[in-house]
């Protein structure tokens, strides 16, 4: 039944994807099971969108009450979870504006003309840059791209649009040496995703802070996979204090169901994008609306953030025996249940070992495992977890 599965995919879907070879079915808890009924310990979690698991009873009913009132209505309209769902985004994140979009590459798409705007209404010019960091990765829509600093990703689908400059994370020279009079904004990764797990730095985002002040230049941070919970924060720039300007977020905002956000201050919120200047058919409508209130409300019922604080250490440590023991596996970095093993060589054959035994990993670039399992893990599951990625290095390198 599988073969036949994934044979009618090959001949139906675009190839886009280089899938692995198995037909997920459904999922409870932190395991997840194929057509066939094997189950999978899941430390993916959808590439962090499943904040609490699967078949999680409270947000499964919120949305199948949802579906008997209202699915959508368009932004002509107001509707009562959009206005809920803002409020609550609101008081979580400390911004002032919200904008709903369906996926976290329509955030930045959101975000980069906000920065434009804003600075076109200052001085009506419309040669302004944008900072991004290299080895970033902001989504694949052309605006998403164009602040990616990777270059495999962009080159295929050049010219992108213009005006972007690329410094290094955490190298703030790097960053002074593209600032000019042209700057409005400076975006980046609170904690890079896809460029291989590396946390912007305390020092990196005070002194970015403090050049954007001086400059009246807008800080932009992309939240969209460290966002959530994810490091312990409802956002990853909490633990510091480094307020930006503009912020996006998505995956696990709706805990499976399609939804993002971007969100600004009053002060920007102001002076930025305007009536006419942005929209979208289905963002913010009601069912993806009820799912950002229920996440934030069991979220705040459950004190995921400080499940989150206490899990993340002793994922660590067991992490660093693994990178005690094989030689393999240069480091392990990472923030609260975002990490990566940044190996010595490709961890694809490790990464295929790992389900076939029962566990779910991706990778970060071709040398780095990642580990964004849900955030309800308990110490079991970390145990079982290691267990199996243990057996499969133990065979591989």
């Amino acid at each position: 039944m599988m073969k036949q599965y994934i044979e009618e995919a090959e001949k139906a879907l675009l190839h886009t994807y280089n899938r692995y070879q198995v037909v997920l079915d459904h999922g409870e808890g932190v395991y997840l099971y194929d057509i066939e009924g094997k189950r999978y310990l899941d430390f993916v979690s959808g590439i962090a969108v499943f904040a609490l698991g699967y078949h999680y009873r409270d947000y499964d009913d919120a949305l199948k009450a949802q579906i008997d009132k209202l699915l959508h209505t368009s932004n002509y309209y107001y509707n009562v979870p959009a206005i809920e769902a803002a409020k609550k985004i609101k008081k979580i994140s400390g911004m002032d504006r919200v904008f709903f979009t369906n996926s976290g590459a329509e955030a930045i798409e959101g975000a980069v003309k906000t920065a434009r705007k804003y600075a076109y209404l200052k001085d009506g010019r419309t040669d302004h840059e944008i900072i991004a960091m290299n080895h970033s990765f902001h989504g694949r829509t052309m605006g998403a791209l164009s602040v990616t600093g990777t270059p495999k990703y962009r080159e295929p689908f050049e010219p992108m649009i213009g005006n972007i400059r690329f410094a290094e994370m955490n190298d703030i020279e790097s960053v002074k040496a593209l600032v000019n009079d042209r700057t409005c904004a400076i975006l980046f990764e609170t904690v890079q995703g896809e460029g291989g797990i590396y946390p912007a730095q305390e020092s990196f985002l005070q002194e970015i802070r403090h050049i954007c002040d001086e400059n009246d230049i807008l800080l932009m941070l992309d939240e969209i996979q460290c966002g959530m919970g994810r490091t312990g924060y409802y956002y990853a720039w909490q633990k510091y204090g480094v307020k930006p300007d503009v912020m996006t977020s998505a995956k696990a905002l709706g805990g499976g169901v399609p939804v993002g956000a971007f969100m600004m201050t009053e002060k920007v919120g102001a002076s930025s994008l305007a009536a006419g200047d942005h929209g979208t058919t289905y963002g913010g409508n009601p069912f993806a609306a009820a799912a950002v209130c229920k996440m934030i409300d069991l979220f705040e019922e459950n004190d995921i953030l400080s499940h989150v604080r206490e899990i993340a250490p002793y994922l660590e440590e067991k992490l660093d025996l693994l990178v005690a023991k094989y030689d393999y596996i240069e480091t392990r970095r990472g923030s609260g249940l975002m990490q990566g093993l940044a190996c010595r060589g490709e961890v694809g054959e490790i990464i295929k070992k790992a389900m076939e035994k029962g566990l779910i990993l991706i990778n970060a670039g071709a040398s780095i495992i990642r580990l964004v399992p849900p955030l309800i893990i308990t110490r079991e599951h970390v145990d079982e977890m290691i267990g199996i990625l243990d057996e499969c290095l133990a065979e591989t390198v």
